[in-house]
This record gives C-alpha cells, structure tokens and sequence, in this order.
C-alpha cells in the first residue's frame, strides 16, 4: 500500500519550530511563545479593546458582524506558565469571526509566580463576569488550548460545583487534562510532535499543582467526574503526544452522558490552530469549531 502523503504545510510549521527550539530559561520561553503566535499581523478589520474581567487582565477582539449578546470566553495554551494575549490574539480573533460572535481573552495569573488555583480562580471570575454584565449563560462559548484546553475542562467542573449555570458549549483544543503525562502517545508521538515533549510537560506541571498533586481533578480534568458538561468539541491531531489524553477524555465525557464531537485531525501537530495564517488544517479546523459554536449558542 502507497503511504498517504504527509501535508506539506505542516512540514514547513516542522523546519519553523525547528528553527526556534525551546529556551531553557523560562523569561526566554515566555518570549518564544509570545513570538511564536504573535508573529502573524491581526487583520485590519478586527476591533482590539483591553479590559479587566472580574479583576482579572483580558481583551475583546470583534470583527465586523460579530453579535453582541453572543462570546467566547478563552483560555490561552502555555503549560500554565507562558502564553498571553500576545501569544493567541490571531488565533483567538479568527475564531471569533468564524464563530460570528465577540472573543474575551482572558490573561489569567501563570505558574510558578501564582501556581494552581490561581488560574482557575482566574477564569472562573471571567465566566462571572460576562453572566453579570447581562450574558445569559446559553450564549457563552469557553475554548482553550493545551493548558487552556484543561483549565477550559476544570473551569466547566468548577462552575457546575460552584452551583453556576453552564456555557452553551465548550471547544478544547489539543487539551492538556492530565498532568501525570501518562498516556501511551506521549511515547508514540514523541518523534512526531515538535511542540511539546513528556519530560518538558512534567517539569512545568511540578511548577503548576505543587501541593494539590497532578491527579486533582481541576488540575487534570481527565480523572475527574465529568457528568452534566455542556456540549464538547475536542480537537487533536494524530501527530501529537497529547493525542490519547484528549481522546481518553471525550471518551470519558461521552461515558458521563456529555454530548461530544471529537475530531482527530491527520498529520497534525499540538495546536495547530496557532499556525493558521500559513496553514490551511488551521484554518479549517478554526472554521469548524465556529460552526459548532454558532450551532450551540443559537438559541
């Protein structure tokens, strides 16, 4: 059997980060990610405006068209201690614009100046906010990737715990909801995934959870009771070491009568959304989670 092409694109994001290997400082690391995603210019017709959210740093990004009683909530990726506003803006603007609606990045506190639970206190006073400056529930998105992705997943656990309405729906992309690493794929992939590595991951987990340990459930969402969930859109590529984290948890959710859509995107790498300026699978997968937004929040 002929072996399926690879997508060339992908290969140039390879020779990109290639090009741009990790730091080993973590002032350089945060600068590297910042660069990474920040790199691409935010197209001249979204609207920028710096804000604060239940104390909490944060911006609206708006494109023309977008409905205002309508949001998505992020959480940007990072491995809880790098990732910013930077770092997502083109990624978080684009999926506001195929979602059709506003985006409120949030900047949460970031280990290990302000390690767990800081960032989920963070994104919970967020969510707050937008429900007491008039959001109705039903029409709240929240997203997030890698470290967003799980802090989106522990977010949802907090709320329902805290007794607060859901979100219409949630996207997690290539989400990181176990901090133990443990997963199979994190070995099968290793030589695949040029963005994140299990000994990296363990050393900022460690920086992440002290205390609370990597099983608690708001620090790893996979190992926690996952019932009464709104609607989930996982996205992970096949090229990843986070690979079966994310499909264990779909897996989980599905099991505790969440409705979920889990997409296992070819060739793909961690995250590749942040990539979508040059990477067509970008901006696909973009594209599809605004479709799934829109669907969830049209009522």
């Amino acid at each position: 059997m002929t072996a399926r092409p690879i997508d060339p694109e992908v290969q140039v994001i390879r020779d990109l980060l290639a090009a741009r290997p990790r730091p080993a400082e973590l002032a350089e690391r945060r600068r590297r990610l910042d660069a990474l995603g920040g790199s691409y210019p935010l197209p001249a017709d979204v609207r920028v405006e710096p804000t604060r959210a239940g104390g909490v740093p944060a911006e609206w990004t708006e494109a023309p068209g977008a409905d205002p009683s309508r949001v998505l909530l992020y959480l940007h990726g990072g491995g809880y201690v790098a990732g910013s506003l930077d770092s997502h803006r083109p990624m978080v603007a684009e999926a506001g614009r195929q979602a059709g609606m506003r985006t409120l990045a949030l900047d949460y506190r970031l280990a290990p100046e302000h390690p767990f639970p800081a960032a989920v206190e963070d994104a919970v006073a967020g969510y707050r906010h937008l429900l007491e400056t008039g959001f109705a529930p039903g029409r709240i998105a929240i997203g997030g990737d890698s470290a967003g992705g799980g802090l989106a997943a522990a977010t949802l656990l907090a709320l329902r715990d805290q007794g607060l309405p859901m979100p219409g729906c949630a996207w997690l992309v290539s989400p990181w909801v176990d901090l133990e690493s443990a997963s199979a794929s994190m070995d099968s992939k290793a030589a695949t995934d040029p963005m994140v590595q299990k000994p990296y991951l363990l050393e900022i987990a460690a920086m992440y959870h002290g205390t609370a340990g990597a099983r608690a459930p708001l620090v790893s969402p996979l190992y926690g009771d996952l019932h009464g969930l709104p609607p989930l859109l996982v996205q992970v590529g096949s090229a990843e070491t986070l690979l079966d984290e994310g499909v264990a948890f779909a897996g989980k959710a599905g099991a505790a009568e969440v409705a979920v859509t889990l997409e296992i995107w070819p060739d793909m790498i961690h995250v590749w959304h942040l990539f979508h300026p040059q990477l067509a699978a970008g901006r696909r997968a973009i594209a599809k989670a605004g479709s799934f937004i829109r669907e969830h929040l049209a009522g």
